[in-house]
């Protein structure tokens, strides 16, 4: 009898540890070793293009049971009518894509990038910022992406950790949005924000930030009157796919005079690596009143009647 009730004690603490961790936004490998069978995840496989990888490294060899999406074809963004590359699709959109990849309302995604730099870090940081924006809370990211999961014992020259080879075909499902309108602001509340003082922080490397480069779909060169500069690269260890602890983010946010708590805008050149920035004031800092501007530079250089301010001009 005793035994039985340790075992039914030891499933609820299992259960109860699991339901907390399910709400971090970052997971270990530990976390996907002890989740690899969990009936209620669904990895997601995000490597592509912007790693410098293909499907063919999901191919060789992926999280047991994970699916694979393209993240610049399958649909995750799109050109909007304006001309803006990269943008939020509509609901019923993401809501086709999402449920074709298996997931549904009651699944734990976790999305897996590949975790060599923070460029490809904010592949998965975009995708998590839109299941947030179609409030699917239930999502984390892999920190340290495949990099870190896919580690090779220099002894065994064998993989750390298990892995899956091919292709898994997911059976399609339901997926319904519950849209969070106020996690997508436009180029006007942006232009608000900037008038009444709120925070803007641009995410873009420190020579796009000043003006000597830009986006070759940007307008003109510099940034957001005000803006202040946190490159993507400095969220992460070395500019790598494992994020910085979180004081000592708050020490760099310090130092870059940027705030950790209060109204704060992040942007960059698409919303790529302005995902990277929101994700982590918001989910790792705790700024919950931080936002992202979709539109970021490509949109808001086109619009020749914002102000834009260049530091640094050579001609």
């Amino acid at each position: 009898m005793k035994t039985a009730i340790k075992v039914a004690l030891t499933a609820i603490s299992i259960c109860l540890s699991t339901s907390v961790f399910a709400a971090t936004p970052l997971v270990d490998t530990t976390w996907i070793n002890n989740n690899i069978n969990n009936s209620n995840i669904v990895f997601l496989d995000v490597r592509g293009r912007l790693a410098g990888k293909s499907k063919a490294d999901y191919l060789r060899g992926h999280i047991p049971g994970a699916v694979w999406t393209n993240y610049l074809k399958d649909g995750w963004r799109i050109k909007d009518g304006n001309g803006t590359v990269g943008q939020l699709p509509p609901a019923a959109k993401l809501e086709k894509l999402i449920g074709s990849l298996g997931i549904s309302n009651d699944k734990h995604v976790v999305i897996i990038p590949q975790g060599g730099k923070a460029l490809d870090m904010g592949t998965a940081t975009r995708v998590y910022w839109t299941f947030k924006v179609l409030g699917h809370n239930n999502v984390s990211i892999l920190d340290g992406g495949m990099k870190a999961y896919g580690k090779v014992d220099p002894k065994t020259k064998k993989a750390v950790n298990k892995l899956e080879k091919g292709d898994k075909k997911a059976t399609a499902v339901l997926f319904k949005a519950n849209l969070q309108k106020d996690m997508v602001i436009s180029k006007s509340d942006v232009a608000k924000g900037m008038k009444n003082g709120t925070p803007l922080i641009d995410n873009r490397p420190n020579n796009q930030y000043v003006g000597v480069n830009q986006h070759p779909k940007a307008k003109r060169l510099g940034t957001i009157p005000g803006a202040i500069n946190f490159p993507e690269n400095w969220m992460t260890a070395n500019g790598g796919g494992k994020f910085r602890p979180t004081s000592d983010l708050k020490k760099l946010f310090k130092l870059a005079g940027v705030n950790s708590s209060g109204d704060q805008i992040t942007f960059c050149n698409s919303g790529h690596w302005a995902s990277l920035g929101w994700f982590v004031s918001h989910e790792l800092v705790g700024n919950k009143q931080s936002k992202m501007y979709d539109g970021s530079m490509i949109e808001w250089s086109a619009d020749m009647s914002l102000p834009m301010e260049q530091k640094i001009k050579i001609n």
